[in-house]
């Protein structure tokens, strides 16, 4: 009955901001903060699964705009969970398909973010190109999921290089991006625990950089932060149920 409730809240909720989205977006298309105002929206949403999300920023992250930020990428969730990490001025890039679901597709593309056909390699290139010209040009952030796909529970996924490279060539920094696990969230739940979102120290990219030792190094960065904040809220779920028994 729970995950009925969550999923009816969750739809209405997705029906009405993109509307109101929609409408916004008719009086500043492709406005900056467009995607930051929008993200809100959706974090709060994340309420509904019963999930205490926590940001941790590295201090040097705000300083770092702009820059190309790089996520794990698990599931549905992370469109709930991962927008309490957001800041000012910073879009996404997702591919060409989204625009095909209708209303949302709309919303995403008119709210500033970039599209990407992977399915095309040169248009795919122009658009990475596109990317670090309003980079440059707006002074904006770009968020990006490296792995290209959801990982389900898979682990962090081998990196794509285009983030990297597109961070090189508009001469910016890549700030790593880590979500703990929420494989542990069940819909038919009413409370889902506790989710950590950490953003680590920004990692400097300059034209002499080798693109592939350096999607290593931050894809290792990843691993281990992982890792960390999985035993951190393994060890925290075990003192709890030991403290529920006592």
């Amino acid at each position: 009955m729970i995950a009925v409730v969550r999923l009816l809240l969750v739809l209405c909720f997705i029906v009405l901001s993109t509307l109101v989205g929609l409408l916004i977006c008719l009086f500043r298309p492709f406005h900056a903060n467009n995607v930051v105002l929008f993200g809100r929206w959706y974090a709060w949403c994340g309420r509904i699964f019963g999930v205490e999300v926590e940001v941790r920023r590295h201090p040097a992250v705000p300083d770092a705009h702009p820059c190309v930020y790089v996520a794990n990428h698990q599931n549905n969730y992370d469109l709930f969970l991962m927008p309490n990490a957001l800041l000012h001025r910073t879009v996404t890039i997702g591919k060409k398909s989204l625009r095909l679901i209708p209303f949302f597709g709309q919303l995403y593309w008119l709210s500033g973010n970039i599209l990407l056909d992977r399915d095309n390699r040169s248009r795919a290139v122009g658009t990475m190109q596109g990317s670090v010209d309003r980079i440059r040009k707006e002074q904006l952030s770009v968020w990006m999921f490296p792995e290209g796909t959801r990982s389900y529970g898979r682990g962090l996924l081998p990196f794509k290089t285009g983030a990297f490279h597109i961070a090189q060539q508009a001469g910016v920094p890549v700030v790593p991006v880590c979500m703990s696990s929420t494989a542990h969230i069940k819909l038919n739940r009413w409370r889902n625990g506790k989710v950590i979102i950490a953003m680590l120290e920004p990692v400097a990219v300059t034209p002499e950089t080798q693109i592939r030792p350096l999607t290593r190094q931050v894809h290792q960065m990843m691993a281990d932060k992982l890792a960390e904040l999985d035993s951190e809220l393994s060890s925290d779920y075990t003192a709890q149920s030991l403290t529920a028994r006592n």
